[in-house]
């Protein structure tokens, strides 16, 4: 059966654990190799044992233990090739590392991989649904000022969806941050509002997801239950109902809960 785990989550640091069969595969490296061992290790994996890893973009929240992590277990690396390019000018992704382009519809051990184009400030942003063993599939929707058409084609039916819920806009826009970090989130180029996840959280529920793993939430612009009430809101609103038509999470920054099993 699937196991799916956030290992961590937010602008501290990135990380999701996927396994399906024998594959096993993280998407983004975003902490120290040493705590994603740990973390790993907390829901009774190994590195050693990881498939490949799935970048979303170079941001040092997403790839802070990559280099170090692939190269100590000898992991297939996967990305944008603009991402590579930009990983590779940073020294995150070096010739000793197999790293290659992503493309649609790659399979990895029976698992179709299909990224999909994120809006975000960086090199090139990918999400990616993963069609696993047994016909289910997970999707990851992070990074984006705004949820894409190749997103809403892409991650639509998907089993179970980690969804960006980066910031509550009055909170942003009344908190500390500098007048341009706060144009920048709020920019299609930024970061996803409750709002915006709320109304995409709708969209999913009605194509069919019963799984909704709300992830990269601002510790400064947000609270986990002030996200999670937003989109439960949009939810009742649209005739769903909690427990019978959908599971709903909110990743903490580093995971303190078990592994979902599909």
């Amino acid at each position: 059966m699937p196991k799916l785990c956030q290992l961590f989550s937010g602008s501290s640091g990135n990380s999701i654990f996927i396994s399906s069969g024998e594959t096993k595969i993280l998407v983004d490296a975003g902490v120290s190799a040493k705590r994603i061992e740990n973390a790993l290790s907390d829901i009774g994996e190994n590195a050693s044992d990881l498939s490949a890893i799935f970048v979303t973009h170079e941001h040092t929240d997403h790839i802070k233990g990559l280099r170090v992590l692939a190269s100590r277990y000898d992991i297939p690396v996967f990305a944008d090739a603009r991402v590579l390019d930009a990983m590779r000018g940073s020294g995150d992704v070096t010739d000793k590392m197999h790293a290659d382009a992503v493309t649609r519809g790659m399979e990895l051990n029976g698992i179709e991989v299909l990224p999909f184009e994120n809006s975000h400030d960086s090199a090139a942003c990918l999400g990616y649904r993963f069609n696993l063993c047994g016909e289910r599939s997970v999707a990851v929707c992070t990074d984006t000022g705004y949820i894409t058409d190749d997103a809403k084609a892409t991650v639509r039916g998907s089993d179970l969806v980690f969804l960006e819920s980066n910031h509550e806009i009055r909170m942003l826009q009344n908190g500390s941050y500098p007048y341009h970090l706060k144009i920048r989130i709020l920019s299609d180029r930024g970061h996803l509002s409750n709002e915006a996840c709320s109304v995409f959280a709708r969209e999913l529920l009605e194509s069919g997801t019963t799984r909704l793993v709300l992830a990269h939430l601002s510790r400064d612009n947000n609270h986990p239950d002030i996200a999670r009430q937003t989109t439960l809101a949009a939810l009742g609103e649209a005739g769903f109902h909690e427990g019978y038509d959908f599971r709903l999470r909110v990743s903490a920054p580093e995971n303190s809960e078990r592994a979902i099993i599909l």
